[in-house]
């Protein structure tokens, strides 16, 4: 049984821990939060004894196999590199990876260092209904995928990761090598998570397959009748002979050999086992190396030095070949340049 731990006892985390309860190889075993109040009561309702204020000290004393990173985006790198430090085995950090170029290129140094697996908590991916739509799709029953269209009502780097990963298994994880993006809205720039308000782009990704992104209420299409913009994530891979449509209230998909199909869904029981998948994943790739988790850090840094080349294509006008080494800045510019 391997050992989990919590850094962070924030709303977010009590996702995570809540996927517990469908979690077959792993127990948690210790929390760290800075907030004691915070700390006190996430442990008392998920009933765990061990608590620490000082991250150090929680992995000095109690060695876990799995830490999950639960933290808001401005501090990944020093946690990272600290996790690191301590040889923890298996990281699981929540999304975005990073904010800007400069944070994304130190962590982009830690993965060619770290001894620890790292994977950053894009769950969708796990979703039981997309897995059934993933493996329709590379059943071949749809033919040769050639485009994907997908999207999110909220900012590019709040759900953007989230987007970009879905994009990213739907095309076989192929990279992306050019992109060609617009990006408006100075609404968000300014919060703990800056980013533009809306973007879109056209991007062609290694094995020739093209995607078209879109964030933001100015953009992206309401996918259900929920009125929150972040119940409004979406992808459709349309292939020589069928297509599939994933959204986060329902689905569809049209097969040759099965028409057209649609159902519903409900996102909260979704989630909680697509997170606990996510989570039995990172067990995966612990016991064998050749098991790479499919959100893992390297693949999420590419897909966020897309969202970079988005900001850097819409400031030059001009399509960016991947992957990108972005220049400083980046928000101070995008600032300027949508004032």
């Amino acid at each position: 049984m391997f050992r989990c731990a919590f850094l962070g006892c924030g709303g977010r985390a009590r996702g995570h821990a809540h996927a517990y309860k469908h979690v077959r190889r792993g127990r948690l075993v210790a929390l760290c939060d800075m907030n004691a109040e915070r700390l006190q009561k996430f442990g008392d309702d998920f009933g765990i004894s061990v608590r620490y204020t000082r991250f150090e000290e929680m992995l000095e004393k109690e060695k876990p196999d799995l830490l999950h990173i639960v933290t808001p985006p401005t501090i990944r790198y020093s946690l990272l590199k600290i996790a690191s430090e301590y040889r923890v085995p298996a990281v699981i950090i929540e999304k975005p990876i990073a904010i800007q170029g400069e944070d994304w290129r130190d962590i982009q140094g830690l993965a060619k260092s770290t001894g620890s697996r790292i994977a950053v908590n894009t769950q969708l991916h796990f979703h039981p209904r997309n897995l059934e739509l993933k493996k329709l799709v590379a059943s071949g029953a749809i033919g040769e995928v050639r485009f994907i269209d997908a999207s999110a009502r909220s900012t590019p780097v709040n759900q953007g990761p989230h987007v970009l990963q879905l994009v990213s298994s739907y095309v076989n994880f192929a990279r992306p090598m050019k992109v060609f993006g617009q990006v408006s809205g100075v609404e968000h720039l300014n919060s703990g998570e800056p980013s533009p308000a809306h973007a879109t782009a056209s991007v062609l990704y290694a094995n020739g397959v093209r995607a078209q992104v879109t964030f933001g209420t100015e953009g992206a299409p309401k996918s259900n009748p929920h009125e929150s913009v972040y119940m409004h994530k979406r992808v459709a891979a349309y292939g020589s002979r069928g297509f599939v449509h994933w959204h986060m209230a329902g689905w569809e998909c049209y097969t040759a050999a099965r028409g057209l199909e649609q159902g519903v869904h409900e996102y909260g029981a979704e989630d909680v086992l697509g997170q606990a998948g996510l989570t039995e994943a990172m067990f995966d790739w612990l016991e064998d190396d050749r098991r790479i988790h499919p959100t893992n850090l390297s693949q999420s840094l590419a897909e966020f030095n897309l969202l970079l080349g988005m900001y850097v294509s819409s400031l030059r006008r001009l399509p960016v070949e991947l992957p990108l080494d972005p220049p400083d800045g980046l928000i101070e510019a995008l600032k300027k340049a949508l004032a």
